[in-house]
């Protein structure tokens, strides 16, 4: 019984040795993991950088206020119409031909309507009311007259369709509407931007500005400047 356990001794050592291999080859799996799994932590390094370029697009967004704001200091500078001042010189081309100027109309009470643009919704209603009080005005002795930017040809398209008798100015060039205030900074849908700002002004016969209606509001306004004309 001896010498059997004796030749099996070293065929269990074997065995155990052998067992021991595999446990060892399974202990050093877990090693190979975690490298693979700090290689695959790498590119979590590229995340600064995303960071960094989403600073860049709020600097960019950062500068468009500023540029609109230096936009509304350049408008600030020109002089304001103040009631009571001189009116402003102007000879301009007008629908239908020829030009208009202050001096046609010396001696007499002058309403003068600045509209953003002809054939557009509130600009066709401001308009067709001062037409439809036209007599009205001519019994008080006041003449009346569209400006706009727009060209002769669209000024004349504009008086055709909506058959309007008010003589129609056109100031490209935005002269007379810088010299009567009404060109300045206008906001729309959060973009700041240059414009004609609808306003109306009343100038006596003594050729000086009575009154200064601004940001207008176009129903019922061209009956207020009747009342206004009127009472001058």
């Amino acid at each position: 019984m001896s010498k059997k356990s004796r030749k099996k001794s070293p065929k269990t050592a074997s065995k155990a040795k052998s067992s021991a291999k595999p446990a060892a080859a399974k202990t050093r799996a877990p090693k190979t993991r975690r490298a693979t799994g700090s290689k695959t932590r790498k590119p979590a390094a590229s995340g600064p950088s995303h960071k960094a370029a989403s600073k860049m697009l709020k600097s960019s967004d950062a500068a468009q206020p500023k540029a609109a704001a230096g936009q509304g200091s350049a408008v600030d500078k020109s002089p304001a119409l103040v009631e009571g001042a001189k009116a402003p010189d102007f000879r301009l081309p007008r629908d239908g031909g020829g030009s208009v100027a202050l001096s046609d109309f010396s001696g007499k009470k002058l309403v003068l309507f600045f509209y953003p643009k002809a054939d557009t919704p509130g600009c066709t209603r401001e308009a067709i009311d001062f037409t439809r009080l036209a007599s009205d005005f001519a019994a008080s002795g006041t003449a009346v007259l569209g400006i706009s930017a727009d060209s002769q040809k669209t000024q004349e398209s504009f008086r055709d369709k909506h058959k309007l008798s008010v003589p129609l100015i056109s100031d490209e060039k935005h002269q007379m509407l810088e010299s009567y205030g009404a060109w300045g900074e206008k906001s729309m849908y959060g973009r700041t931007f240059l414009g004609i700002v609808r306003t109306t002004v009343l100038v006596g016969q003594d050729g000086r500005v009575a009154k200064v209606w601004r940001h207008v509001r176009v129903d019922g306004h061209a009956d207020q400047v009747l009342e206004a004309a009127r009472a001058l």
